[in-house]
C-alpha cells in the first residue's frame, strides 16, 4: 500500500508541476508537448491520427479534440493520408516546432529537476524496468 500511494502522489504532483512550468512558460501542455515531440521525431514532421493516439497514450476521441485545439493555435494541421484515402495526418508546422524548441529546455530541466537528478543510476535503472513492464502487461506488447 505504501509503494502505490508513493507512486499515486508523487507522478500526480510531477506531471502537475511539469505540465504548470509548460502552460504557465509557453502556453501548452504536457499532452501539446508529447504530440509535438512525435510529429518531430517524424521524418517527414506528420502522424496518422490513430498512431499517434497510440503514441501518446489516448483516446482517438480525445486526440481528435487535442489536436483540433492545437490546430487553432496554429501548431499542427490535418490532412487526408495520401496512401489509403481513409486515415488522417496531423503534420507539424512551423509553428509547432518553433513552440516545442522554445518548451523543450523548461520541459527537459524540470524532468531533471524533479526526477532525474534525485535518482541514483540503479534507482534510474529500475524505475525503467518497472515500467517496461507494468506498459507491456497493460498494452499486450512483450517487455524486453
Amino acid at each position: 500500500m505504501g509503494a502505490w500511494r508513493a507512486f499515486i502522489d508523487g507522478s500526480q504532483r510531477l506531471m502537475g508541476i511539469l505540465n504548470r512550468e509548460l502552460q504557465d512558460r509557453h502556453g501548452i501542455t504536457t499532452a501539446d508537448y508529447r504530440i509535438l515531440v512525435m510529429l518531430s521525431e517524424s521524418p517527414d514532421g506528420s502522424v496518422r491520427m490513430s498512431d499517434l493516439a497510440d503514441g501518446v497514450v489516448s483516446s482517438r476521441s480525445k486526440l481528435t479534440h487535442q489536436i483540433r485545439r492545437m490546430e487553432a493555435d496554429g501548431m499542427v494541421t490535418r490532412n487526408t493520408c495520401l496512401d489509403d484515402g481513409r486515415g488522417v495526418l496531423a503534420i507539424l508546422t512551423e509553428e509547432g516546432r518553433r513552440r516545442l524548441e522554445e518548451a523543450a529546455p523548461t520541459h527537459v530541466g524540470g524532468v531533471r529537476r524533479y526526477l532525474i537528478d534525485l535518482l541514483d543510476a540503479d534507482e534510474l535503472s529500475s524505475l525503467e524496468r518497472v515500467f517496461t513492464k507494468v506498459d507491456a502487461a497493460i498494452s499486450g506488447r512483450s517487455a524486453s
